[in-house]
């Protein structure tokens, strides 16, 4: 799995289109989705797609790189001061 984060600079500077991450197929493993969500923030994704359940280990599919929700809320937490940091916002869960 390889997350090439590198894309989205590129992509934001040839589509006016959204630029939508997803960290959880990107790498395959849960405990590397905070870190590369948070990265992505970094880098300027628009968005991101990730894998939640309650409890991944039963999930139907993909439960090795699915966040429960606790890891949610932190990964969460850690994009939010990112994007702070970086001088942007995440609107909040409607």
């Amino acid at each position: 799995f390889t997350l090439p984060l590198a894309t989205v600079p590129w992509l934001h500077a040839r589509t006016h289109l959204p630029v939508v991450v997803d960290p959880s197929h990107g790498t395959g493993h849960a405990n590397l989705v905070e870190s590369m969500a948070a990265a992505s923030v970094a880098a300027g994704a628009d968005g991101l797609i990730v894998e939640v359940h309650p409890e991944p280990a039963r999930a139907a599919s993909d439960g090795g790189q699915t966040l429960d929700f606790a890891g949610f809320a932190r990964m969460m937490d850690l994009c939010r001061k990112v994007a702070a940091a970086v001088g942007k916002t995440i609107a909040p869960a409607t």
